[in-house]
């Protein structure tokens, strides 16, 4: 018991800081694109884990025996899942995009139940789950109405969906299929090749913003860097624990659209509450509690 409640601390801990990425993220695109932004974010993550990899002894050439998983982590979540997360959140309010984010768990809990045999949804999840994707749902309808920004708008909404989903999939794989592969390890190497990688691909593709990079800049650059590190970290050493559920682990993510929402309102200017996102994170929050919420008679679907 006192194991998993620092379990729960630790991946609370982790979610509360990707919950200031979005405000970061924000931060950073008046400077620098979206593409290119998250690629220099990854490079310098994988950087401030080195002297960490030395004190922890993580064998570099046992490591590098796992290039396969790491290669295939530095593709799915370095570049797909976070390129993708930071060009959504490039087209939507960061508050909005901090919402549908928040729904997250509930996707990782469906994938979880097809490819995790002790990770079953019960019919009080599923009511849970659709509670919450109607949430999300709701949130991009009126959200975009009300800001009336069309198709840009949608586009980010599916980009944060399909990084969602992405992001489940390297949850489940990191459950399942991890091993001996040292956690701080994976994050290190495969934040550093997919930041590379990222980083090459947005020269080619994302056109040059030239505004300098005065502090502020590279404040909520070195932030999102170190909360990449740290979360990651973190977060997949929590996940090859006994007895942790994918499904159950991720709800706690509910905390992300909260901190994400709170300090959009506070530090960036044009956001503030209004009575859609008011309604869309209750919903939300209600359906990630009933998801959590300890019931003993359950019955399986």
């Amino acid at each position: 018991m006192q194991r998993n409640i620092q379990y729960i601390f630790w991946a609370v801990s982790a979610c509360m800081l990707w919950g200031t990425a979005f405000v970061g993220g924000k931060i950073g695109f008046l400077y620098m694109g979206p593409l290119r932004l998250s690629g220099l974010r990854f490079i310098i993550a994988g950087l401030m884990l080195v002297p960490l990899l030395l004190v922890q002894r993580v064998s570099l050439k046992k490591t590098l025996k796992h290039w396969r998983m790491i290669l295939l982590f530095s593709i799915m979540q370095t570049f797909l899942q976070y390129g993708l997360f930071f060009w959504g959140l490039n087209l939507v309010p960061a508050a909005t995009a901090a919402l549908v984010v928040g729904g997250g768990p509930l996707v990782i809990a469906v994938m979880a139940h097809f490819f995790m045999p002790d990770d079953l949804l019960t019919r009080r999840k599923v009511f849970a789950i659709f509670l919450g994707i109607a949430g999300v749902f709701f949130i991009a309808l009126t959200k975009g109405q009300m800001i009336g920004e069309g198709w840009s708008f949608y586009g980010g909404i599916i980009l944060l969906i399909v990084s969602i989903l992405i992001g489940g999939g390297t949850n489940i794989i990191v459950a399942k299929y991890l091993g001996d592969l040292h956690p701080v390890g994976l994050t290190a190497l495969a934040n550093l090749s997919g930041g590379v990688l990222l980083y090459l691909f947005a020269l080619i593709v994302e056109p040059a913003v030239d505004n300098g990079m005065p502090s502020d800049f590279l404040i909520a650059l070195f932030w999102l860097a170190f909360i990449s590190a740290y979360g990651f970290s973190v977060w997949y050493t929590i996940l090859q624990k006994p007895g942790v559920k994918v499904g159950e682990i991720n709800v706690w993510k509910f905390v992300i659209p909260v901190t994400g929402c709170v300090l959009s309102w506070a530090i960036l200017p044009g956001e503030y509450p209004d009575w859609s996102s008011i309604i869309g994170i209750v919903v939300i929050t209600v359906s990630l509690l009933i998801f959590q919420w300890p019931i003993k008679s359950t019955v399986k679907v």
